[in-house]
This record gives C-alpha cells, structure tokens and sequence, in this order.
C-alpha cells in the first residue's frame, strides 16, 4: 500500500501519564499492523488541571509536569514533529518502564538515545514553551472537551479520549481494539463508555 494510502492516527500526549504511555504503546503496535502513521502532539495535565479543584497531592506531583513536555515541544521546533514519537519513547522507557525520575540526567540520555541535541535538556526549566505547549494543548482537547485526560487520539475526523488499557494489548488483540474503538467512536451520539478501574499500570 502506497504511503499516501495510510491513515494518520493523531496522538496527544503527556510524558507524565502512565496511562497515556500504555496507549502509546498500543498505537504503536496498531500501526505494524494496520496501514496508519501516527503523528504526535503535546497535551499537559498542567494546563487541564489548573483550574480545577484537585487534591493537593495530585496538585503537587503536576508541579513537575510542565518540564517534559517544554522539553517535547522545543525538540518539536528544532527538529520537527516528526521526532516527537521517538523523544516520547525514549523518555517515557525511563519514566514508566525503568522508574526513573524526570529530571536533566534523564532528559539528556533520552534527547541523546533519540538522536537529538542534549542540550535541549535546559527547556525543561523555560517558559519560553509555555505558549506552544498551551496552543498544542488546546487543538487536542477542543477535538473531545474539557472532561477527560490523556490520551487524546483523532481517527478520520473522530477524536476520543483514550483507550485507557493495561497491559498494552499486542498483536491481533491490539486490532481488535482499534477496531472496536473506531466503531464506538464513530456512532453519532455516542459519548463514553467507562467501568472503575481495578488494576494499576501493567508495564512490559
């Protein structure tokens, strides 16, 4: 199938979300499978969660929120969108995967691990960002509204907060999914679909 035949699969992210990351990683399994591209974005709990009345706990671990994805948007201005989705995997394989903390050590060893400048690292602490990671931000959660998180994904015209899933499915169970995601999505009036969750993040 020629290039121009594939589907492009719009994916908003927050590096700092778990729950985003395993989505990520589904989408990415979806796109070996299926003849989708995905194209990345920033989204920010920050900025979704700054007005709203939240527990101070969760309030105090979103103060470390706005680096990773300054640090996103400045390799997005000086490289491209096109290396958004292999920053993202190499930040999010430490965050997630290894527990690491966010912080200049990991940022330099992702930036350098995803080919880019290490020294790009210092974004992380600038507000020089913050109008870019705002608009970004806004373009993702005006596709779905103000009562969801990350993810946000944009499917030929439909967009959708999630999946929410763990463990990342894989293979045929991975296009199971897309598929059935794509049938909800696109249903006029159709709006959510939701149980309580009952297991924390399952990561590979």
């Amino acid at each position: 199938m020629s290039q121009d035949a594939r589907t492009p699969v719009d994916f908003w992210f927050d590096p700092l979300c778990p729950w985003a990351w395993l989505t990520s990683r589904w989408i990415l399994e979806v796109e070996k499978l299926r003849p989708v591209d995905v194209r990345w974005h920033v989204m920010s709990l920050a900025v979704l969660n700054e007005d709203k009345d939240v527990p101070e706990e969760y309030r105090k671990a979103l103060e470390g929120a706005w680096g990773p994805v300054r640090l996103c948007v400045a390799a997005e201005q000086k490289y491209g969108s096109e290396v958004l989705g292999r920053l993202y995997t190499e930040l999010g394989t430490r965050r997630h995967n290894e527990r690491q903390k966010f912080g200049p050590e990991l940022y330099e060893a992702a930036l350098e691990a995803a080919g880019l400048d290490p020294a790009l690292a210092a974004a992380a602490d600038s507000t020089d960002y913050d109008t870019a990671v705002r608009a970004s931000h806004k373009d993702g959660i005006d596709r779905v509204g103000q009562e969801v998180g990350t993810p946000v994904i944009e499917v030929e015209g439909h967009a959708f907060f999630g999946p929410v899933v763990t463990p990342a499915p894989r293979g045929e169970a991975a296009v199971k999914l897309f598929d059935g995601v794509l049938a909800v999505a696109s249903t006029d009036g159709f709006f959510e679909l939701k149980r309580t969750r009952d297991r924390d993040p399952i990561f590979d």
